[in-house]
């Protein structure tokens, strides 16, 4: 969807966000193409299980820059989708919990996924206003 330059992100969220990147292109590439949004959500809400405090803006922020810089250097493909499971999951490992969306546009049709904090989308154009979300998956925090 469109972003602009990456500020210099923390050395543990470099680390975590390279795991997490890892970790997501593995389950997205490691089985048959058509399985492979099921196994991102079964990943997704593996990862929502666990206890985790809510992180804040200024923390989800810092695990998308990352996993987005590091998107940049990955032999395949990295968008919206591996992006936000990844920032997930980074954040995860830095023991933060976000909300995981994944959505739609009208006119043309776009699917997009992101994360949010407060119900605020993260790092995201403001294009992303316009996707209505079809599946969210919270934290554990925000689910009980």
């Amino acid at each position: 969807m469109g972003f602009s330059e990456f500020p210099r992100v923390p050395g543990p969220y470099r680390w975590a966000a390279a795991a997490a990147l890892l970790l997501v292109l593995g389950v997205s590439w490691g089985g048959r193409r058509r399985f492979r949004m099921g196994r991102m959500l079964r990943l997704m809400e593996a990862v929502s299980r666990l206890h985790r405090r809510a992180a804040d803006i200024h923390q989800a922020e810092k695990a998308v820059h990352a996993v987005r810089a590091l998107g940049l250097f990955s032999p395949v493909r990295v968008a919206c989708l591996e992006e936000s499971v990844a920032a997930v999951l980074a954040l995860a490992i830095r023991g933060r919990g976000v909300r995981w969306c994944h959505g739609v546009i009208a006119d043309p049709i776009r699917l997009h996924a992101w994360i949010e904090v407060e119900g605020r989308p993260v790092e995201e154009p403001d294009s992303t206003r316009r996707c209505t979300a079809l599946l969210t998956i919270p934290s554990m925090e925000e689910s009980t």
